[in-house]
């Protein structure tokens, strides 16, 4: 049977119905911010069992309508200081009152899978801190090194804490996914990593909200780099040219630098407010996510199954009101079935 917004159940008397009950049940423990059913929510939607898959859709539902955090993600090439940065960041944001999580992205390994890295290895200030939240995910094997677990873990912290940082694996036009889910996007910035040419080679100069020069204390190098972007920004294009992203200089280290870097994130979650831009990149973020979702599974020969641009945007506007993972599903089926159509 279908509902209204499209979503397939099994009735009143289903399994969905269940699903639904536990799931509004979790959703409001994870709402008041209970670690315990933080935990429990990521290892559900962790959980891809296909029996399996009606509860973790009930519970990205429930959750979906419910209020977000802010949506951070930091990225830069690896040795720029990413995880010290974080910490920093995690620090002085507990120091103002407001619960942290943090998605940290790590190479996966070739034996079991799992995260290489871990939590133990980063964010050690803040690691007993019953308001920071920290969360470990392999990239498995994904170009972009985000693996397709990373916006549903996304979606259950935000719900349950003030703000989520995303820290990517490293850096490179492959990693842009990560503004498909993220408000705002910090880049940090190694000193004498490459000239201005080079970062817009990478095409780093397009995407990033506010730039970080980090370890300032190495002194005219960082400080020429941070003019090098400076200059940069003003050439190429920009994801918002209505905003010029701001070039900040300092060092997570030492903790210089780090109130300007807190006051720029919140200058920006104010920006997206007042304009409406923040909206509209979530829409358009979740859109993307979809898209890419079932491309990656079906090619664009599958994709083509839901009709011209027009009718795939219909389609995807009919699950608005259900999590992306489960709009996914839902669209996969009626790609397959209309594959299947076809071969008839």
């Amino acid at each position: 049977m279908e509902s209204e917004n499209g979503v397939t159940n099994s009735g009143p008397n289903g399994s969905a119905r269940e699903a639904a009950g536990e799931a509004t049940a979790l959703a409001k423990r994870v709402l008041a911010g209970e670690r315990a059913a933080i935990s429990q929510a990521l290892n559900q939607v962790d959980d891809n069992r296909a029996d399996y898959q009606e509860r973790r859709f009930a519970l990205l539902d429930a959750l979906e309508a419910a209020p977000s955090g802010v949506r951070i993600g930091v990225t830069g090439a690896p040795g720029a200081g990413k995880s010290t940065l974080l910490d920093a960041l995690v620090s002085g944001l507990r120091a103002r009152g407001r619960s942290v999580g943090v998605l940290a992205v790590d190479p996966s390994s070739q034996r079991t899978g799992g995260a290489l890295l871990g939590d133990r290895m980063r964010l050690s200030s803040s690691a007993r801190d019953a308001g920071v939240f920290l969360r470990s995910l392999a990239a498995r094997d994904q170009l972009g090194g985000l693996s397709e677990v990373t916006g549903p873990s996304l979606d259950v912290l935000s719900r349950a804490l003030d703000f989520v940082f995303v820290e990517t694996v490293g850096v490179g036009q492959s990693e842009a996914g990560v503004i498909d889910l993220v408000d705002s996007l910090v880049f940090v910035v190694q000193p004498a990593a490459g000239d201005l040419i080079q970062f817009m080679k990478a095409g780093i100069l397009e995407w990033p909200d506010v730039f970080f020069v980090n370890k300032a204390d190495l002194g005219k190098v960082a400080t020429r780099s941070a003019a090098e972007l400076r200059a940069g920004l003003d050439l190429g294009h920009r994801r918002d040219p209505n905003r010029l992203p701001p070039v900040l200089c300092g060092s997570a280290r030492d903790n210089v630098g780090i109130d300007e870097l807190i006051e720029a994130i919140d200058e920006h979650e104010r920006y997206l407010k007042s304009t409406g831009q923040g909206e509209i990149r979530r829409d358009e973020g979740r859109v993307a996510r979809i898209e890419q979702a079932l491309n990656a599974r079906y090619g664009h020969f599958g994709i083509d199954r839901l009709g011209d641009e027009a009718a795939r945007n219909a389609a995807f506007q009919e699950f608005k009101g259900v999590s992306a993972l489960h709009a996914i599903a839902e669209l996969g089926r009626r790609i397959e079935s209309r594959l299947a159509a076809d071969d008839a």
